[in-house]
């Protein structure tokens, strides 16, 4: 069983941003073009402990080069939530938030750097997406960054995903708001895309909001089967999916949600397409500490 998707390209970047290894990491990550989304490779670095220890040497040794300012943004919001912790608001103390917010608007600094050396590239816009909604920039400007994103690829699926957190519920937004940017972002585009995701992203974000008892009766309800199989159809159903960038979490997803819906033959489809490969996302959602094993119990339960 293999995690980060079975991509070899995301343990050589992380080892290589462990040993501080710039020449490494670049040569990585521009061998992944921006159309090819390299988003799991740039969080691959960017959580990588001791990033930001060297990152600022290589800013100063190329001041006008685009990706290591990238990296250095990504690096950031990680740093950023790391001191924040995954804790409730309540529960986390003022000095927390100082050092999350003060990491968060260096990231966004470098992340606009980026952005002005490099037009045309979805990534920085995507990180802004995400320092935006930790720096609570409100629904407006946060909508104004996911469609800088989507003007440069209107597929890229971690843009639409950011952009689906920040309507949840739990962001200031609404199952209502979730579910139908949900529908009409995997719908609007062509059949075959990875957009179907945020079909099942969004029951799972829902079933996650309710208790113990309604969480599994949300998740049994037939119209949460019959959407999920309609988004599947939709998405890596049809003929035309491409088994390329986070194809593995897509499918991961789906089995997750399928599993929970009591779906065991759409689940069982899945579990077999992932070959083994698990990613971290969504099984966290089920055992924060171990994903993989949360996705080794659904999928002996679905017979797989």
């Amino acid at each position: 069983m293999q995690e980060d998707s079975g991509d070899p390209d995301v343990r050589r970047v992380r080892e290589a941003a462990a040993a501080a290894d710039w020449n490494v990491v670049r040569e990585v990550l521009e061998a992944r073009p921006e159309s090819d989304d390299r988003t799991e490779l740039l969080w691959a670095v960017g959580d990588t402990a001791g990033v930001e220890r060297w990152i600022d040497g290589v800013l100063e040794a190329e001041p006008e080069a685009a990706l290591p300012r990238l990296v250095a943004g990504i690096r950031h919001i990680s740093w950023g939530w790391e001191a924040r912790t995954g804790a409730r608001a309540k529960d986390v103390s003022r000095k927390q938030f100082e050092v999350f917010h003060a990491r968060l608007r260096t990231a966004e600094q470098r992340l606009y750097e980026a952005a002005e050396r490099e037009p045309q590239w979805t990534s920085p816009w995507y990180g802004l997406q995400t320092t935006g909604r930790g720096l609570e920039v409100g629904q407006a400007v946060a909508r104004r960054r996911f469609e800088a994103a989507v003007r440069r690829d209107p597929q890229h699926l971690p843009a639409h995903q950011q952009q689906l957190q920040q309507v949840c519920e739990k962001w200031g937004g609404s199952h209502e708001e979730m579910h139908a940017f949900a529908r009409s972002s995997a719908f609007g585009a062509p059949a075959g895309t990875q957009l179907g995701q945020l079909v099942a992203i969004a029951h799972l974000e829902h079933w996650l909001s309710l208790g113990s008892g309604p969480d599994a009766a949300y998740m049994r309800r037939p119209e949460v089967t019959a959407s999920l199989r309609e988004a599947a159809e939709h998405s890596f159903w049809h003929p035309d999916f491409a088994r390329s960038g986070g194809w593995v979490q897509v499918l991961n997803t789906f089995a997750m949600a399928f599993s929970l819906a009591g779906d065991r033959d759409g689940a069982r489809e899945c579990f077999r397409a992932t070959e083994g490969r698990v990613t971290e996302f969504p099984w966290y959602y089920l055992d924060a500490s171990d994903p993989a094993a949360a996705y080794r119990r659904l999928r002996s339960s679905s017979g797989r």
